[in-house]
């Protein structure tokens, strides 16, 4: 039995039983006309799919087309307004998270919902710690953690605070942690949002291998080529309907595309042939914490995107140039003049704008309306003397609102309360209202529909038409490949090359990126 098994079976009890008796291809759970309401808004419409046991489900679906929702409901936090549940054939309530997890059903988030003061084995058992006589064994703990991570291949330190690791690490450890609690059926949530091409193959090497053991994987991504790699079946929400569900081999991606909006994308990366300008901005020699000697140029029209691995010093850069981080040698030049940014400030007055990694920790206020976040940057703007206009307040906006798509009834909609595409564009917004000059843009799409990436993208040329300088910094090749003019490719602190427009294959991209 391996470490794993071990510490799963610390958790069977008679409940969680019941889905190992449940026969591979079987439902293992049934939603019948599953409703969720909200006052007089339907997140999730009457939904009727079944799950089988030890198969893999993929759902995909445009951001606010439910898919939120239906997690929320499965794992306890909310409770739906009418329709039934079937877990193994029997009616559940599933009217709380303890109860979904003494049954075996977990979820990975997109978001990290872990304690990043702890370490990471005290996150590994967080809840079901191991005591003796009334105290607990924190050693044991970490040793019994350690073995789990390594017997996922993931390699990563126990002892270790969790707010050490990257992004994608801390998601690999949630994933840790729900395959420690002997799930039986679990979800996962844009996964690999955060991860590296070395950290996504090792979840699907774990995914497989729990499927392998009966485990039912749902698995949400907006990534099309991961659904087809890993998944048996494909339901397809929209606007809180069930439109239909798929074996993966009797579709494709045009057909779950034009299931999911409705319409037909013929172009997803969206570039038009817009002229190159003067020089923006130029960087010579710039280092600080995390990258050296790093030279380049934006000039008004053009994309110039940065590609490397998590950590190799893309985001860092760009955390140096906007401000946030002290510089440590080099130079900048704004518009053929030599300037110095030693603050956020220093860089929004010069007119550089940042859409940062993080829309949610560095990017948003999420306890304040839409209508606040979009009009940040600009209440100088909108106000007369000590007083701000409340009608221009309104007004900008509802135009940005508007002008953007935000899928909201109100500006005074919580952002906290938004899908993450939406998050995006609320982001996005808020730039657009302050009239930057340059935009930084850290990973624009993760976590977006294949709809909202197209938005995006024709929201750039607009901008790039306006006379502006975009940076996309992106672990997804796909995306920089496709709309860089000026691709960059970013190792271990360095920029190790640089490529005209389809000037080299992926293959070669990535060779320069990993170092073979």
């Amino acid at each position: 039995m391996t470490s794993l098994e071990e510490i799963s079976h610390r958790h069977d009890d008679s409940v969680r039983t019941e889905a190992n008796r449940v026969p591979t291809g079987s439902p293992i759970l049934e939603l019948k006309g599953l409703h969720k309401r909200y006052g007089y808004v339907e997140a999730l419409k009457p939904a009727t799919v079944t799950f089988l046991a030890g198969e893999v489900h993929a759902i995909v679906g445009e951001n606010g087309a439910g898919k939120s929702t239906l997690i929320k409901l499965l794992t306890g936090v909310i409770t739906r307004t009418a329709g039934e549940i079937l877990w193994c054939g029997h009616p559940v309530a599933l009217a709380n998270p303890n109860e979904a997890i003494a049954r075996g059903i977990n979820a990975v988030h997109q978001e990290v919902v872990l304690c990043p003061h702890l370490t990471v084995a005290a996150n590994l058992f967080l809840g079901d710690e191991v005591n003796r006589f009334g105290l607990m064994r924190k050693k044991q703990m970490e040793k019994m953690a350690q073995a789990v991570l390594d017997d996922l291949g993931f390699g990563l330190p126990a002892g270790v605070p969790l707010s050490s690791l990257t992004i994608g690490q801390q998601q690999l450890v949630a994933t840790a942690r729900a395959a420690m609690r002997g799930t039986q059926f679990l979800i996962f949530d844009e996964p690999t949002a955060y991860l590296t091409r070395k950290e996504s193959a090792q979840l699907f090497k774990l995914i497989r291998r729990l499927q392998g053991e009966g485990v039912t994987i749902v698995y949400i991504s907006h990534r099309m080529e991961e659904v087809f790699e890993l998944a048996d079946r494909v339901s397809v929400l929209r606007d809180g309907t069930h439109v239909g569900t798929r074996s993966i081999g009797e579709t494709n991606e045009d057909e779950l595309i034009k299931l999911m909006i409705n319409r037909s994308i013929e172009q997803i990366y969206h570039k038009e042939e817009i002229p190159i300008g003067e020089t923006i901005l130029e960087t010579r020699g710039l280092s600080g914490p995390g990258f050296e000697d790093i030279s380049l140029s934006v000039r008004a029209g053009e994309i110039v995107g940065l590609y490397g691995l998590i950590g190799a010093g893309r985001s860092e850069f760009a955390l140096g140039l906007y401000g946030r981080q002290p510089l440590s040698a080099g130079e900048i030049y704004w518009q053929g003049r030599k300037v110095d940014i030693r603050s956020e400030r220093d860089a929004m007055d010069l007119g550089i704008a940042l859409a940062p990694e993080s829309r949610r920790d560095q990017g948003l206020c999420l306890n304040l309306p839409i209508g606040l976040n979009i009009n940040l940057p600009v209440f100088k703007r909108l106000s007369r003397g000590p007083v701000i206009s409340a009608h221009g307040e309104a007004a900008n906006a509802d135009r940005q609102i508007r002008d953007l798509s935000i899928k909201t009834p109100s500006r005074r909609v919580l952002v906290s309360a938004m899908s993450g595409g939406n998050q995006q564009k609320v982001v996005i917004g808020k730039w657009l209202s302050h009239g930057a000059k340059l935009f930084i843009f850290d990973e624009p799409t993760v976590g977006v529909d294949v709809g909202t990436k197209a938005e995006i993208y024709r929201l750039f040329a607009m901008l790039l038409k306006e006379g502006a300088g975009i940076i996309v910094i992106s672990s997804y090749l796909p995306e920089v490949y496709e709309l860089a003019d000026r691709l960059h490719v970013f190792r271990r602190g360095q920029l190790v090359a640089s490529h005209d427009f389809h000037a080299a294959t992926h293959e070669e991209v990535l060779g320069e990126a990993i170092g073979t």
